[in-house]
């Protein structure tokens, strides 16, 4: 009999969520297993809860039938927790940190956290929990992102690809362009290209006062990330604390080597040889200033064996970020006893 799942909440546009749920759908339906967002649509075997969904009901009544609930958890909103924001963002950040908290602890039998930062983080926050749980990275197909070339040879571009870098995120932009103009003050012709959502303002802004070129890419379709890896030379993670950010497993797979602060998953992400992780060097839970010589030092060093770390990256990506292994993972979760 064909075992059939069903993923809430159905998503659109972009972002990690809509990514995940196009690449797990086209991996479990490979394997022949059915799919549906649609809970009306049941039976199922299980239910997969990507983070928190408004129908808590419809929840509990798929697991009073025998559906087994797994819930796959990001990090959680904490942003608004430290620096001043909209009344109605730190209002919807924080019910949907709630939202997450009632389903992790009172609904879902199961839990799939996207990196051991993330198993602790929400360990630390809400308490740990006696049910089982799996810590599965995110996982792309590394025959779609896979290395070539196409990087400039009269400078050397530092990209950084964000969903938005506004609403409380607009330091991980500051931190690339210092990272940029480090590395210009020690010889090397830099260009920043930032692909993601950018405001008018914060443009105009950086673009009167960075030291180096900027380039404005904007929101890109998935199809396009490949190709702009492959035309970089380095991936700065500009967030902060992330879970398991699919821009640094994508530039990963596309053997770009990757620069971050040593903050949430990263370091877990990007083991040696696959690039630089670096001491933040204050409190990054303030959202402090990070001290950024210790990775411009150790952008420089990627630089100068750059084919050595490129390999070293697609090497990280082949041994721990397959789509095929990601998608066995949760089925396992999912499925298995």
């Amino acid at each position: 009999m064909t075992e059939r799942i069903c993923i809430l909440p159905k998503v659109h546009g972009v972002g990690g969520m809509v990514s995940f749920l196009h690449k797990f759908t086209a991996g479990a339906q490979a394997r022949g297993v059915q799919v549906s967002t649609d809970l009306k649509d049941g039976p199922f075997a299980a239910l997969l809860v990507i983070g928190g969904t408004r129908d808590l009901a419809g929840l509990y009544r798929a697991r009073r039938m025998g559906t087994r609930v797994v819930q796959r958890l990001d990090g959680l909103n904490w942003i608004q927790r430290v620096r001043p924001i909209s009344v109605r963002h730190t209002l919807r950040a924080e019910y949907g940190n709630m939202v997450l908290a009632l389903i992790r602890r009172f609904v879902a039998q199961r839990i799939v956290y996207q990196s051991e930062f993330s198993h602790w983080l929400w360990d630390r926050h809400y308490g740990g929990l006696a049910k089982p749980f799996a810590v599965v990275y995110n996982g792309v197909d590394l025959e779609v992102y896979s290395p070539g070339g196409g990087q400039p040879q009269d400078f050397t571009r530092l990209l950084v690809v964000e969903g938005s870098l506004g609403g409380g995120y607009e330091g991980g932009l500051e931190n690339a362009i210092r990272l940029a103009e480090g590395l210009a003050a020690r010889g090397w012709k830099m260009e920043v290209q930032v692909v993601g959502e950018v405001g008018p303002a914060l443009q105009a802004h950086w673009a009167a006062k960075s030291a180096v070129p900027l380039r404005w890419s904007g929101l890109v379709k998935r199809e396009a990330i490949p190709q702009l890896d492959r035309q970089a030379h380095l991936l700065f993670s500009a967030d902060v604390h992330p879970a398991c950010p699919n821009s640094v497993v994508e530039a990963l797979a596309c053997g770009l080597p990757v620069l971050a602060f040593d903050t949430g998953s990263l370091a877990e992400l990007v083991t040696s040889g696959a690039g630089f992780v670096a001491p933040y060097g204050s409190d990054s839970w303030k959202l402090e200033a990070p001290v950024v010589t210790g990775l411009v030092a150790g952008a420089e060093t990627v630089l100068q064996d750059w084919h050595t770390f490129s390999q070293g990256a697609r090497r990280r990506a082949e041994s721990a970020f397959g789509l095929d292994l990601m998608v066995d993972q949760y089925l396992e979760v999912l499925l298995g006893g």
